[in-house]
């Protein structure tokens, strides 16, 4: 059996083994999950109609030679490019999710010994269409539907969790937590929030020895973390679950949600980096078996269906780079596509991933944000050209994806 081969009974055993869709949201959120859902229809449609058309006389993870997609998938009508924009400043998405922030972290000392990374975020207003800057936050969340966000003021940990409107930029209800968090994320159904708790601020920074000077470097084998509060929306009812304190993480490293919601996980550094999953008692557990092999690393994760994963860096080919396609329940290497550090899946056949700008003649690494496709070498630039920073001190603009 060869590799095409293998993917195609992989796919269609899989087929049968995904689960039901979790319950409709409440207020706000379930407006926002109607539309989600008409879209994901829409999408489903196109989606078969590609893979009956390749599966007819191309493998459906070909080498990527030819784009044998139907019309209307190549068109690729639901794209929104800014190739001339870096950092972007109007809307940019494709498929099923949108750019919904990006930040940018200057670290500031508050003495010779110790500094603090303070991020700068840009979000986007999904009356206007563009990104505007909002510097009172710390850390920002995007709800699924890009109506509303989760923040945190800048001084870090803190007890209260601000509900954003990002129209009208006002904070519609704050909710107070018992322990100090530093990180947020939502449910993949935007119903809740996990909020990761900290001991002292996880961005503090330590004075190290630069090529240029003084630089700043990000604290690990220190245990900072304390657990996690699950907050439900929008009651904003809470429960706390401690987690040991560990020094295998970094001194920020946050909870997030699992593929189904049923669970959390973040990385642990034990040999290799992995993803160690809790149950939402705080108690670890194994992985979920669709989520066993998924790479920490490899934001994108599952696709929309949970038949395919987002891996690592699979070769690089002059200045191509290509990512592998893993199967979720064995971690086997069963395809690639362009790119190299997929950040999310724009449906099921398209990921948004990081590339690097073709013919720039220099050994200097400068990625731009793309639209890439399985079966195909076609790469849609998504953004302009992200240029290298060369201090620890501040970085480059950071995207934060959300589903739309």
């Amino acid at each position: 059996m060869n590799v095409e081969e293998l993917v195609r009974d992989t796919l269609r055993e899989q087929a049968a083994e995904q689960p039901s869709a979790e319950p409709g949201f409440a207020d706000r959120v379930l407006g926002a999950r109607r539309r989600r859902r008409v879209r994901r229809l829409a999408a489903a449609a196109m989606a078969t109609a590609a893979v009956v058309a390749v599966s007819v006389g191309v493998p459906l993870l070909d080498s990527g030679k030819h784009d044998v997609r139907p019309a209307e998938v190549t068109e690729q009508r639901d794209v929104h490019a800014h190739p001339d924009q870096s950092p972007p400043r109007d809307m940019v998405a494709a498929g099923n999710v949108a750019l919904a922030a990006y930040y940018t972290t200057e670290v500031v000392a508050r003495s010779e010994t110790e500094g603090v990374a303070e991020r700068t975020y840009h979000l986007l207003n999904p009356g206007t269409g563009r990104y505007e800057e909002d510097d009172r936050w710390s850390y920002v969340a995007v709800a699924p539907g890009l109506e509303r966000a989760a923040v945190l003021e800048r001084r870090l940990p803190t007890k209260r969790i601000g509900l954003l409107d990002l129209r009208t930029r006002q904070v519609e209800a704050w909710i107070t937590v018992d322990h100090g968090v530093g990180g947020l994320a939502f449910s993949p159904d935007g119903e809740r929030l996990v909020a990761t708790a900290y001991a002292q601020n996880p961005d503090l920074r330590d004075p190290v020895e630069g090529e240029k000077g003084k630089d700043w470097m990000g604290r690990w084998g220190v245990p900072n973390r304390l657990g996690f509060h699950i907050v439900e929306l929008p009651s904003g009812k809470t429960t706390w679950s401690p987690v040991e304190a560990d020094d295998n993480v970094n001194f920020r490293e946050d909870f997030a949600f699992g593929a189904h919601g049923t669970t959390v996980w973040s990385r642990v550094v034990r040999g290799n980096s992995v993803r160690q999953y809790h149950d939402l008692g705080g108690d670890e557990i194994t992985a979920p078996a669709g989520e066993r092999h998924l790479v920490w690393d490899a934001l994108a994760g599952l696709s929309p269906d949970g038949r395919l994963a987002a891996g690592g860096l699979a070769r690089e080919k002059g200045e191509k780079a290509y990512t592998w396609l893993l199967d979720p329940r064995t971690g086997k290497e069963i395809g690639e596509v362009r790119g190299s550090g997929a950040m999310a899946w724009a449906d099921d056949r398209r990921l948004i991933t990081w590339e690097r700008l073709p013919g720039s003649g220099t050994d200097t690494y400068r990625p731009r944000i793309v639209l890439v496709t399985i079966g195909s070498e076609k790469v849609v630039p998504l953004t302009g050209v992200r240029e290298p920073n060369e201090t620890l001190a501040r970085t480059e603009w950071e995207p934060v994806f959300a589903e739309r």
